[in-house]
Formats: structure tokens, sequence, C-alpha cells
């Protein structure tokens, strides 16, 4: 029997954020069959307490890499890398895991008025983990961190086809635009993965044009890098794509939407 895995990857999110990075690792990483599990039933993570996140998030991969046996697992949500990447990345010792970070180096990098927003859930907002990005890549820049309570939940509707309050979003984006002393932020760092879905009315509702940075490529190229080094069985694995919710509950709509992206609905 070879001690080499199968080239499965394993998405996790929330929600349905997770699929803005699916999407480009796909492009990257064709030969690779896709498990994407979206934890609806405790969506949303920035509402849970750290600890009882941490240990539910532990319990449920603990199922997962005994169910699907991936090669690699992209934990596809700022919220749950900043918080559990690292005590899972020490409680399963033999697994690859690829996080998702906040872009502050990048934005801090590019940004022309040294002012940047993130734009976040509450859950990485508060996070040490993001406060020491910002120490470490964005001293010189004016950071402004802007959690939302409600932006991961609009993107979840409009991505299954709903239609989403302009004016709320508006509302929910509206602190991350600052001016002071002649100078205004110019870049917005998308801090969850929901929002990519959601940024063709983040540009419409804006009150300037700034740079909107997403991660998901980024996110995408670095599991590709992991995925290049690894003794993998050769070969694409057999099996269609697969998409779990963690709270069994499934609509034709949905079905629809996940077909979009490849996957089937376990």
């Amino acid at each position: 029997m070879t001690d080499q895995r199968q080239r499965t990857a394993l998405f996790f999110d929330s929600g349905i954020g997770g699929l803005s990075v699916l999407r480009e690792a796909r492009v990257l990483m064709p030969d690779w069959r896709y498990i994407y599990v979206a934890d609806d039933a405790a969506f949303p993570y920035g509402a849970w307490e750290e600890d009882a996140l941490r240990e539910h998030m532990t319990a449920l991969f603990a199922r997962l890499l005994d169910d699907y046996s991936p090669a690699l697992s992209v934990i596809a949500c700022n919220t749950a890398s900043t918080l559990a990447i690292d005590h899972l990345r020490a409680v399963f010792p033999g697994e690859t895991f690829v996080g998702t970070v906040p872009a502050i180096k990048p934005a801090a990098e590019r940004t022309r008025s040294g002012m940047v927003s993130v734009l976040a859930t509450p859950g990485t907002v508060k996070r040490q983990y993001t406060r020491e990005l910002i120490r470490q890549y964005a001293q010189k820049c004016h950071v402004r961190l802007v959690g939302s309570d409600n932006l991961a939940a609009m993107a979840e509707t409009y991505v299954r086809g709903e239609m989403v309050d302009e004016e709320a979003v508006r509302r929910e984006i509206a602190p991350c635009f600052r001016e002071e002393d002649g100078r205004r932020t110019d870049i917005v760092v998308l801090a969850c993965t929901h929002y990519p879905f959601l940024v063709n009315r983040f540009r419409k509702m804006a009150p300037w044009p700034v740079d909107w940075i997403d991660t998901s490529e980024a996110i995408a190229r670095r599991a590709q890098s992991l995925a290049d080094t690894m003794d993998t069985q050769p070969g694409r694995p057999e099996g269609p794509d697969l998409a779990v919710f963690t709270s069994g509950n499934s609509t034709p709509e949905l079905g629809r939407l996940m077909q979009g992206f490849g996957l089937t609905i376990a």
C-alpha cells in the first residue's frame, strides 16, 4: 500500500464565501479533486467565543480528515484562520493547512495616501493576529479596522440569487472611507472570503474609487505552491467534486449554485 495521498484538496469556510478561493484554485490545480465544506450549521463564525469555536473546529476537522483524507486543507475563512489554524496544525501535525489572513502587507506596499481600511468580520477585527500584521507590515500607514456584522450574511444571500439592499451595503462600508489633511482612503482590504462576491456593489456604493484587495488568488497560489512539492498519487482521483453542508440542509437553488462551481452536494 502506498503512503502517497490522492490529489484531494479540502476547502473549508463557515459558509459559501470560500467558493471565491476554490474558483481560483480550479484554474491553477485542474488535476485535483475538490471537497468544499461549508459549516453552515455554525454560521456566522464571527459571533462565536474563541475557545468554543476552536474546540468546534477541532472536532469537525477530526471527522473531515478521516472522511476525505485530503492531501491539502485550505481554511478559506479569515476568522477561522486567525483563530484556529495554528491550533489545527498542532493537533493534526501530519496534515497540510493553508490559511487565509488579511492582505495588510500588500495593502501597505500599494497605498499612496497611507490610509488603508480592513473590512472584515468582528471576529477578524478583534484578533491579536490581525493587529500583529499591522505592527509588522503597516506601521507607516493609518490602518482602520472595520468590523461588519452583516456583510457576510448579505453575501450569502446575494450568491444564492436573492437581492441585497444597496443602501444597507453602503452603510456597512461607509466607515472604511476617511479623509484627513487632504488625504483619503485609497485601499480597502477585503478580509473575508465572502466579500469578493459583493465587490461590484461595493464599487457602486463607495463615495470615491478605491483599490479593493481580494486575496482569493493569492490563497490559491499558496495552495498550488504547496501542492507542487507534495508526493501525491499521479492523476486526478475518481469521484465528483463535492459540496458538504454541515447543516444537512439543501435546496434545488443551492444545488444549482454548487453546480455552477462544479460541485455536487454530498
